[in-house]
């Protein structure tokens, strides 16, 4: 089982290159995930907020992690690609329960984390990201940390100097251990060529309309595009779509770009258990 998670640890850091970025559909359950895998996608991705709304909650570490790591391991039996987890700031009030989440979310078969700082001073982010990082050297999975700086998601401080502070957090957070820099809210150009030229570890942007395509992004030193809780919103919006048609007009014609029965339920043979 080790060797195997093993094996995924290193193809998965293996995919993180400008060259080609590692292009990440984001899955919030079992089905999103096997409609994914199938789509051709080398890795999957959880996506916090997709997960938390499944589960009727909203986004915002709001969902007990045994409910989260119970999904993480249900996904990762039903795909056979590397799968990297979003654990939000890692479900716990300090540094050494973090360290216990990645512990889980190992066992559970994931061979990568996001961890984001969000509010949190950076140097508390510093701290979680020195734990899982020892967690998983105790368990001897070589994971991919990412570590998601929010200061355009959320802008935080003066616009000034936002790129300046985004750096130095990069910094921070390389230098206690994390292997990659998540900057999602980032779409401007410019901006993110500069963020991959000053940060010395793989860089991910979240993308979205507005955003560059992702052969684009790679020619700007991007190695890593997510498009986070995106798919998730757009398959809700379908099935708003779909009950308003019915509701309104009382037609079906938003059904005619549904999968098929066969196409769906052929996504989840006898033999695979989740």
């Amino acid at each position: 089982m080790i060797t195997a998670q093993t094996d995924k640890a290193v193809l998965f850091r293996s995919l993180h290159s400008p060259a080609r970025p590692l292009a990440l559909a984001n899955a919030w359950d079992v089905a999103s995930a096997r409609v994914i895998e199938a789509a051709g996608a080398p890795a999957l991705a959880t996506t916090s907020a997709g997960v938390a709304w499944s589960l009727g909650c909203p986004d915002g570490e709001t969902v007990s992690p045994d409910r989260v790591l119970d999904l993480i391991a249900r996904i990762v039996a039903a795909v056979e690609v590397p799968v990297t987890a979003d654990i939000e700031g890692g479900y716990g009030p300090d540094a050494a329960t973090v360290a216990e989440t990645v512990t889980r979310v190992l066992e559970a078969g994931a061979v990568g984390v996001n961890i984001e700082d969000g509010t949190r001073p950076p140097a508390e982010l510093g701290a979680r990201l020195t734990a899982a990082r020892g967690a998983a050297e105790r368990a001897g999975v070589p994971l991919f940390l990412n570590a998601r700086i929010d200061t355009y998601l959320f802008r935080l401080g003066e616009p000034s100097t936002r790129l300046k502070d985004t750096l130095e957090r990069a910094r921070r957070y390389a230098d206690a251990g994390a292997d990659g820099i998540f900057v999602p809210g980032v779409t401007d150009r410019d901006t993110i060529a500069e963020l991959a030229a000053g940060i010395s570890v793989p860089l991910n942007i979240m993308a979205g309309p507005g955003a560059p395509d992702v052969a684009e992004l790679g020619a700007l030193g991007v190695a890593r595009v997510s498009l986070g809780s995106g798919i998730a919103q757009t398959a809700y919006a379908a099935t708003r779509r779909a009950a308003q048609q019915l509701y309104d007009t009382g037609d079906y014609r938003p059904l005619a770009d549904a999968m098929t029965f066969p196409e769906l339920n052929g996504l989840f043979p006898n033999s695979r258990r989740t």
